[in-house]
């Protein structure tokens, strides 16, 4: 265990059958509150758009940890809404929540995370359906919650993480990306803009996801940024990231240029007055 800029880093005692490694912790220096974890108490949410090439695949991969499935469709024109809903009638662990469009990432988890809720989720954790998180992580996060955090990240920019199917260029707009974010916004997240983490419900209901600002991936970055204005206990646990094999990567120049726009606001606004959590 070493000290580094006011942040504990802190490798707990879960092996990886994925990664062959441990995950490594950041959590502040208050006390940490274990808790005990069931499968059925965690809630996947996979928000799905033209997904119907990795839905079913995604879902066993799911589901084969015990963990419950709530499938966020936004209107998929490919029939991805039809075989969530053929998947959750024969298995009372998948839900289903139908979006009438497509409104944006961020508009799609802040209305998972409310749904899983009332289905009683104590953890909840978001997961892309392309299989660039692999589903056998998924176990290596939520030990990180039982350990104590509130959040916890499957991060690909701490010892051990990475994205190796990436060329150089994307690796360095995406770190770049990290860095400006952690600097604008005053945080030790090293991976903000990951899509793959576990939440502890309390904590979901303190950030209040419904009124965050961004509706693309800027969402990722600004709920890191409000649990750590929170004061939550964040872990990075390292992950490796890889492209997704089937269907159409979602990504585009507007939504990273939404991002860089809002970071930039909201550094500006912390440092004149403005607070994450309003």
């Amino acid at each position: 265990m070493r000290f580094d800029s006011g942040i504990w880093f802190k490798a707990p005692s879960v092996c990886s059958d994925s990664l062959g490694m441990q995950p490594q912790h950041t959590t502040r220096l208050i006390g940490l509150t274990p808790m005990t974890i069931v499968p059925d108490d965690v809630i996947v949410i996979v928000p799905t758009y033209n997904e119907a090439e990795n839905l079913e695949a995604i879902a066993t991969a799911v589901r084969a940890h015990g963990y419950r499935l709530l499938v966020v469709d936004d209107g998929s024109p490919d029939g991805t809404g039809e075989i969530a809903d053929t998947i959750a009638t024969s298995d009372e662990g998948v839900a289903v929540l139908h979006r009438d469009t497509k409104a944006g990432l961020g508009k799609a988890y802040a209305a998972g995370f409310a749904r899983a809720i009332e289905l009683g989720g104590e953890v909840l954790c978001e997961m892309d359906a392309d299989f660039s998180h692999d589903p056998a992580d998924l176990p290596r996060l939520i030990a990180a919650i039982e350990e104590g955090a509130d959040l916890a990240i499957g991060s690909r920019y701490v010892p051990g993480g990475g994205a190796d199917d990436w060329p150089w260029h994307r690796r360095a707009i995406s770190s770049g990306g990290n860095r400006y974010a952690a600097l604008m916004l005053g945080f030790k997240v090293k991976d903000a803009t990951a899509g793959f983490r576990a939440f502890r419900a309390d904590a979901i209901r303190r950030l209040r996801p419904e009124t965050c600002d961004a509706s693309g991936y800027a969402f990722q970055v600004e709920m890191a940024w409000r649990a750590s204005e929170a004061g939550l206990k964040i872990a990075e646990v390292p992950i490796r990231f890889r492209d997704r094999e089937a269907g159409t990567s979602k990504m585009s120049p507007n939504i990273a240029i939404e991002a860089m726009g809002l970071v930039t606001r909201w550094g500006w606004q912390r440092r004149f007055g403005n607070s994450a959590n309003r």
